[in-house]
């Protein structure tokens, strides 16, 4: 297989990796020629011994096109789509787009599903949590009855983005890049919508439908002349009438992130806890002490784990929770929570 990245940074090195550890052909494409250095003699040979001189660096203009099995656009959120639609009329043979899809507008998202289902391309969207083992068990233990019928979902990605500056020394702060920017998809909701996105899927693992509504509070700060939400706080309704809520910020530390489910037969908590190289299930039921399931895992694995899930599901053709609908879907919310919040009320969700 062959795999371009268009993006040269932590996550593209990331990625890089993954996939040369399933022996995929890897080309590296960034329109910086600094960032393809710091590549190459700094960021992979801190992180994984050496560098892999498989890995083809190429600027945009000289850069192979065509006849990739998968391409993977891990740029800033208000670029996914315009470098997507190139890859599409590349004729990739799938492609893997980094969270969030896109920015809060929804510029060019209608039109690039449409392109896609045309060209008959498997898209799907970078959430890695989605994916975890610990998820998966998860799901699955719902969806066996371990509490019982799902009463309420509650989901956090609360983190300091003091963390993603760590893995991107090179920007002196949020307001150098989208991360300070709610309308270039950073601030809370966008960078770590992984809360969102879990909070979908879960609420479809257990039948309850997709969210129908949103009443959203954000705490919008104001760096120079870019704002971003560092708090965000999600009252979420589905189509079936479960309840429940959403929170992400970029201001806690230490991180506190996963899902918490309550049942009719007790309680079960998710806990991402890469700080310990660890994912936690904790299952609370009335009477009994709490059942507590470790799951080892580090950043590296989350990579490899996406990497592998995505390769399976273009060979065999399952379906994913990364596929681009659910992605579209975690937009929908993300856009009628600056809705709700611009307008003062709850705001439908498309259908």
């Amino acid at each position: 297989m062959r795999a371009k990245i268009i993006g040269a940074g932590s996550i593209g090195n990331h990625l890089a990796r993954a996939l040369r550890s399933h022996d995929v052909a890897v080309d590296l494409v960034d329109t910086d020629p600094a960032a393809l250095a710091r590549a190459r003699d700094e960021i992979y040979p801190a992180r994984y011994g050496a560098w892999d001189d498989a890995i083809g660096l190429h600027l945009p203009d000289d850069a192979p096109r065509g006849d990739y099995d998968l391409v993977v656009i891990g740029t800033p959120p208000d670029s996914h789509l315009p470098l997507a639609m190139v890859a599409l009329d590349e004729g990739c043979g799938a492609l893997l787009v980094e969270k969030p899809l896109t920015t809060p507008d929804l510029a060019g998202l209608e039109a690039f599903v449409v392109a896609a289902e045309s060209e008959g391309t498997r898209v799907f969207v970078g959430f890695t949590h989605g994916v975890a083992d610990a998820t998966s068990a998860f799901v699955a233990r719902l969806q066996e009855g371990a509490i019982g019928e799902v009463l309420t979902i509650d989901t956090e990605t609360r983190e300091h983005w003091g963390g993603i500056l760590a893995a991107h020394p090179w920007l002196p702060g949020p307001e150098a890049s989208y991360l300070g920017s709610w309308r270039r998809g950073g601030g809370a909701l966008g960078e770590h919508s992984h809360g969102l996105h879990l909070w979908q899927q879960l609420a479809r693992a257990v039948g309850a439908g997709e969210v129908s509504s949103v009443a959203a509070t954000m705490d919008l700060q104001r760096i120079g002349d870019v704002e971003h939400d560092r708090i965000a706080l999600l009252d979420l309704t589905t189509s079936s009438g479960l309840v429940g809520r959403c929170v992400q910020d970029v201001v806690t530390r230490p991180p506190s992130k996963g899902a918490r489910v309550t049942g009719t037969d007790g309680v079960m908590e998710l806990r991402f806890e890469r700080e310990r190289e660890r994912d936690v299930i904790v299952t609370s039921r009335s009477g009994s002490d709490p059942q507590v399931d470790v799951f080892p895992t580090t950043r590296t694995d989350d990579f490899g784990r996406e990497v592998a899930h995505v390769l399976d599901a273009i060979t065999t053709g399952r379906p994913s929770p990364l596929d681009l609908a659910h992605g579209v879907a975690t937009m929908h919310v993300i856009a009628a929570a600056f809705a709700s919040v611009a307008d003062g009320v709850r705001t439908e969700v498309p259908a």
